[in-house]
């Protein structure tokens, strides 16, 4: 029999077992980090990998796959931030990590008290980017004013700890309720290796093709043109 749960099914649970509240917080926060990682993954898996992917993006489209690489960036920076919101925006509540410390049971309280801190001091530097960079942009950092004050450093491997803590607060509460951790850090279904493989294959028939043309050795397929999509 199946072990797989829909989403309903697993929200469900959360709820059994943390109750109505914290249940559909957890439940959402969590599907919140899968969303995170999967985003994360796909950078990984274009930008950060080796110096052949990057090659491949900028010959198939260089300008385009910059603007995927900036956007990504941000959206990811942005979700961390986010994670670590305050309560309360302008009057409104806020979907965050530090939203699970009131509501946990008290044997658990400290730990996670303690996990939201120390997640707080990983994901700053995603929120200085959003306040300076992202969201708002400084001027005195736009202008490269000597006297503006750098953004926090920000790198895959930063990126990586802001990630990790904030599952790690998650499985804190997943553990104590539910007697089990969520592997957040999963393979995306977003088919990046697949467009890779296209590309690749694509770049490499367009220069088997101009070999066949400057020959004088070209089929009638080679002079057709591709229609517009």
């Amino acid at each position: 029999m199946s072990s797989e749960k829909t989403a309903t099914e697993v929200q469900q649970a959360y709820i059994e077992a943390m109750g109505s509240e914290l249940g559909d917080l957890f439940f959402r926060l969590s599907n919140e980090c899968v969303w995170l990682h999967w985003k994360w993954e796909e950078f990984v898996a274009l930008f950060g990998t080796n110096l052949q992917r990057i090659e491949l993006l900028n010959k198939s489209a260089g300008a385009f796959f910059r603007i995927v690489q900036d956007t990504l960036w941000e959206s990811v920076l942005l979700h961390i931030a986010r994670f670590m919101d305050s309560l309360q925006s302008i009057g409104k509540d806020n979907l965050c990590l530090p939203r699970l410390v009131s509501l946990v049971s008290a044997p658990v309280r400290a730990d996670v008290q303690k996990g939201v801190e120390e997640c707080q001091a990983k994901c700053e530097f995603a929120r200085d980017w959003r306040n300076r960079r992202i969201a708002h942009r400084d001027l005195a950092l736009a202008l490269r004013d000597r006297s503006a004050v750098r953004l926090k450093l920000a790198n895959e491997e930063i990126v990586e700890e802001a990630l990790e803590s904030i599952a790690a607060v998650l499985n804190t509460v997943q553990r104590h309720y539910q007697g089990s951790t969520i592997i957040y850090r999963v393979e995306p279904p977003g088919n990046t290796r697949s467009l890779l493989h296209l590309l690749q294959a694509g770049l490499q028939w367009e220069e088997d093709r101009h070999k066949r043309l400057r020959s004088g050795m070209f089929t009638p397929e080679d002079l057709k043109r591709l229609p517009p999509i």
